[in-house]
């Protein structure tokens, strides 16, 4: 095991080379989930809780990104999906468009919420619909001036949000975390990718 994992290890479980999750540094951290954990071991001794460790972390962390997130785009005019719908156009380079079966690949929800969400989105000046040159029969959605603007914007506030959360951790355990998380989120996301769609 490398030395930047070694803060993943509690001192117990690190002198006999286990596996645990505690901060950096000399001193040990705790928070509620430690309180949650103990807890339940007291209350329910015959179940291997240790999942909480990891996905209750997880969890919370993501309540404070979706704060984040929120902040991030209200101080843009933006609601997150709004953020979603522009940002997904904006990685795409020039002309900054998909086709609408790309844009609900790239953002997940229904087709019929996607009409909705572009038709929103054009009617505030930040997306346009074109013809495919290709085939005059679909619709690309492109991302106007305006949008690219607001969603680069939006994009500078929420990392510059999404660095505080992090600030924490070193740069070497932050990728040692994202490592971490992508073993994990992998088979979900091939699964997810394979589904009829």
């Amino acid at each position: 095991m490398s030395r930047d994992m070694l803060w993943l290890m509690s001192p117990d479980e690190h002198s006999r080379g286990g596996r645990g999750v505690v901060a950096p540094g000399p001193a040990q951290l705790t928070d509620e989930v430690d309180q949650l954990v103990a807890q339940w071991r007291a209350e329910r001794p015959d179940l291997d809780v240790s999942p909480l460790q990891v996905l209750s972390r997880v969890s919370r962390l993501s309540r404070h990104l979706d704060r984040a997130r929120r902040a991030a785009c209200a101080a843009h005019g933006l609601e997150p999906w709004e953020f979603d719908v522009l940002s997904a156009l904006r990685r795409q380079g020039p002309p900054y468009q998909l086709s609408p079966g790309a844009l609900l690949h790239a953002t997940l929800v229904t087709s019929g919420t996607m009409t909705n969400r572009v038709d929103r989105l054009a009617e505030a000046g930040l997306v346009s619909r074109h013809r495919d040159a290709q085939d005059k029969r679909a619709v690309q959605v492109r991302l106007t001036g305006r949008g690219g603007a607001v969603a680069d914007a939006a994009l500078d506030d929420l990392l510059r949000r999404e660095h505080a959360l992090l600030n924490g951790l070193e740069p070497a355990q932050q990728q040692a975390l994202a490592q971490l998380l992508r073993v994990l989120l992998a088979p979900f996301d091939a699964a997810s990718a394979a589904e009829p769609g």
